[in-house]
């Protein structure tokens, strides 16, 4: 999400320079970065966790198995872990929606200063889909990441949980075809449908 961030950025700050600056091998390295952090991430979490160990109840009170739900079931001190998974979530998590709001700051002051209303729109579309997503996926992510205490098993963490791993991407289509003149139109007809039948 935060190499579409800069992308965004790329096109609406600089649209002439785009081509060069987010050429293929920027991207490759973008990409590359993405699995490494996310991979760097996952192991240092999967290392933490394998020094716990494990002797009581086996049964997880949730959908998947993930890292707060298997800290409930140890029978050992998971402070450390706890520490290391809010770590990397500021790391990863925040830091991440710090660079996108940042870089959509930047967005703001150049969409700010088009002159035309055509083109302030233009620009403004190119965005708002990517912002709903990265808005809907890090608000329930870093809430299920940073708010449960208890493991997760409450009713509103599984709903959250499942939410931002199952709907989130299901919706994302959706909300980036809303760019899709084609798709706009189909949605005002049938807008106009149920209005009349109404």
């Amino acid at each position: 999400m935060t190499a579409m961030a800069y992308d965004r950025y790329a096109a609406v700050c600089n649209p002439l320079l785009y081509s060069s600056i987010m050429s293929p091998t920027l991207c490759v390295r973008m990409v590359l970065g993405s699995y490494m952090a996310g991979l760097t991430a996952s192991l240092s979490q999967l290392c933490a966790l394998l020094q716990l160990h494990f002797c009581g109840p086996n049964v997880i009170r949730h959908f998947f198995c993930d890292m707060p739900q298997l800290l409930t079931l140890s029978c050992t001190d998971t402070f450390l872990v706890q520490v290391l998974t809010a770590i990397l979530t500021v790391i990863f998590g925040i830091a991440n929606a710090l660079v996108i709001m940042v870089s959509y700051g930047y967005i703001v002051t150049s969409i700010t200063k088009i002159t035309s209303d055509t083109g302030r729109s233009k620009a403004f579309n190119t965005c708002a889909s990517h912002l709903t997503a990265v808005s809907l996926f890090y608000t329930s992510s870093i809430f299920v990441y940073l708010s449960s205490s208890s493991g997760g098993s409450s009713s509103f963490d599984r709903f959250a949980s499942v939410f931002y791993t199952m709907v989130i991407p299901m919706l994302n289509p959706l909300i980036y075809s809303l760019r899709n003149k084609e798709i706009k139109d189909a949605l005002k007809r049938l807008q106009r449908k149920i209005t009349v039948y109404h």
